[in-house]
């Protein structure tokens, strides 16, 4: 058996990041990354424009100033102002020429024979965006490379960017296999499960920013296996669960090498999941598709999916392939025993001394519902010993803070 870093590395070497293909720039861009620079096509704002209600003047002119004409956003200025005089304007509209201030409205007072009175006297510039403020045109304002967080989008969208390029969310395959296994709406029968591995590898491989789609269950014979697993090898990734052990009906990693995998990995020193298969098939002009064969058990499939597969799919998107490691402080003793290198569901929390966590209650693989309390993996050695409340111990998160 090799280590999880070696495996990681084997599965890392691998991976190729998806050629890059147009996207609307909008929600379904989220999380994708640039792989050309954006250029601004106009200055932005394209016009000096107020930042607030008010009154737009010349500024250092005195008090009181004569109103000329009332500016909305959207509309455009008509008259120049002049000395002693103000244009009412409304925030986002352009600032008419001769102005060089607007004085906000709060501070202001109007009077009844169509004057305005200033009541704080504004510097040039007060309460102005100077055309080309935020960018001019020409600049490049992202380079290849930047991820579409919703602010980049936006921008994006003010430039003009109905579309970019950018790496693609890797299509995924998930394929629960097993004999056992029932849909969820059926009610299990003697012997049975319902899939809930299909399921939750479905959402971590949303979570992790791919596009997954649910081929359906393999069950436990060469024909079908076969046929599913063809189908799911022209995904980008296929993502297997069960019949990667050394059971009698455990036929995956002979019905991959039929079709033409490659193994590179099989069998890795940690636990739950030490069953673990990784191989790759080559596709003409493509990168090659991925192939995870997970342990049956629900939070084997669970641990493995975040310790090999969404670090991959991060590579794949053109995203760093690192994942979340802190040093965490414990929050109370942690005895363990153990004969491998154990990942336990944990809470993870941040205060104000920095990283803690606790060990949730787990009763092993078998046991989905203990990993729901946590958010996290802590990193148990191999062997047996208590880390004491306050030692500091390795920890992954896999999900967000609540």
């Amino acid at each position: 058996m090799i280590s999880v870093d070696e495996a990681l590395a084997i599965i890392l070497e691998r991976v190729q990041p998806l050629p890059a293909m147009r996207v609307d720039v909008g929600a379904a861009a989220l999380g994708l990354v640039l792989t050309e620079a954006a250029v601004c096509d106009l200055d932005s704002p394209p016009f000096a424009k107020a930042m607030m209600d008010g009154y737009a003047v010349r500024s250092g002119e005195g008090a009181e100033r004569v109103v000329i004409e009332e500016v909305l956003a959207g509309q455009v200025p008509r008259k120049i102002v002049g000395p002693g005089q103000a244009t009412h304007i409304m925030t986002g509209a352009p600032m008419p020429a001769g102005a060089d201030a607007v004085v906000m409205v709060e501070r202001t007072e109007l009077l009844a024979d169509g004057r305005v009175r200033i009541l704080d006297e504004p510097a040039s510039g007060k309460n102005v965006l100077a055309q080309g403020a935020e960018m001019k045109a020409g600049e490049t304002i992202f380079d290849a490379g930047v991820r579409l967080r919703p602010e980049v989008v936006g921008v994006l969208a003010g430039m003009g960017k109905s579309q970019v390029k950018a790496h693609p969310r890797p299509t995924i395959a998930v394929v629960p296999t097993g004999d056992e296994i029932v849909e969820v709406w059926e009610k299990p029968g003697p012997g049975q499960i319902r899939n809930s591995n299909g399921r939750m590898l479905l959402a971590q491989a949303a979570r992790a920013g791919g596009a997954p789609r649910a081929l359906g269950i393999a069950r436990d014979n060469e024909p079908q296996l076969r046929a599913l697993i063809s189908e799911a090898l022209e995904f980008d990734v296929v993502v297997l669960s069960g019949g990667v052990s050394a059971g009698k009906v455990d036929l995956v990693p002979a019905v991959l090498a039929s079709l033409g995998v490659e193994a590179l990995v099989h069998k890795v020193r940690m636990k739950p999941g030490k069953p673990m298969y990784f191989g790759i098939k080559a596709r003409d002009g493509k990168p090659p598709t991925l192939v995870f064969g997970l342990p049956g058990n629900p939070v084997s499939s669970y641990v493995c999916f975040e310790l090999f597969a969404r670090p991959a799919l991060r590579k794949a998107m053109g995203l760093p392939p690192r994942a979340f490691w802190v040093k965490a402080a414990l929050a109370a003793d942690a005895t363990y025993k153990t004969d491998r290198p154990t990942y336990h569901p944990a809470r993870l929390e941040l205060v104000a001394n920095g990283w803690t966590v606790r060990a949730v209650p787990w009763l092993g693989s078998p046991d989905l519902r203990g990993v729901t309390a946590g958010n996290a993996l802590m990193l148990f050695p191999e062997g047996e010993g208590v880390h004491r409340a306050g030692d500091t111990i390795d920890v992954l998160l896999v999900d967000e803070l609540l």
